[in-house]
């Protein structure tokens, strides 16, 4: 189950305002200002190659949704998808989630947090390597406003089980709440790429979400 190359992108497309690299926070730290309009905001945390964000920031076109992704290919061409379908309440940044949380996101300040499919790092001695970890789960905690959710997924039963208690003994969200698996309506209508990959191959995907009290 490789992943396939990324499509060309097409150089008449101008996506330099759906498309950041992180640097630009330095100078520009305000989150609402890469948007149009002020409006609650959504944070994808490892974003692939942005279907979530394609298809939230349609659904949901009364939220703002900031993508945050590592590799540099695959912010871009979320960003590049973003431009093409017009989303004014959608941009992408290239950079790390955990540095961009801990430094730039103020607290109470997010409507939702959602973390899909993020890197197993299958061995043992990675684990400490995995995004879900201790000091991430307070920074989700704390730029949530009361009332929040933290929408966390995976397709790794171990993965599942240690986040899962690592955000009950770091944090007070509350949960986990199960979440119905939902049939696509059609060929695109999955959470990301990587939910479309796992169905299709019959394959199981844990999902959870969390409550910040408070509200």
């Amino acid at each position: 189950m490789g992943r396939k190359a990324l499509p060309k992108l097409n150089p008449d497309v101008d996506f330099s305002q759906h498309f950041f690299e992180s640097d630009v926070l330095e100078t520009r730290p305000d989150l609402q200002s890469y948007f149009p309009t002020q409006q609650p905001l959504e944070i994808e945390v490892g974003t692939g190659k942005g279907l979530f964000m394609k298809n939230a920031s349609g659904q949901f076109p009364q939220h703002n949704f900031l993508g945050i992704e590592i590799a540099f290919k695959y912010a871009r061409f979320a960003g590049y998808k973003l431009a093409k379908e017009d989303r004014t309440n959608a941009v992408m940044l290239h950079g790390d989630g955990q540095k961009i949380f801990r430094e730039i996101v103020p607290s109470d300040s997010l409507e939702a947090v959602h973390v899909y499919f993020p890197d197993p790092w299958w061995k043992a001695r990675h684990h400490r390597r995995r995004l879900m970890n201790e000091e991430f789960c307070q920074q989700i905690q704390r730029v949530l406003r009361p009332g929040g959710k933290l929408h966390f997924w995976t397709d790794v039963l171990d993965y599942f089980e240690m986040a899962v208690e690592t955000l009950h003994q770091a944090t007070t969200l509350q949960g986990p709440v199960d979440v119905d698996e939902t049939p696509a309506e059609h060929d695109l209508d999955y959470r990301t790429h990587f939910e479309r990959r796992m169905r299709k191959n019959e394959m199981d995907v844990f999902r959870s979400q969390f409550l910040k009290p408070g509200a």
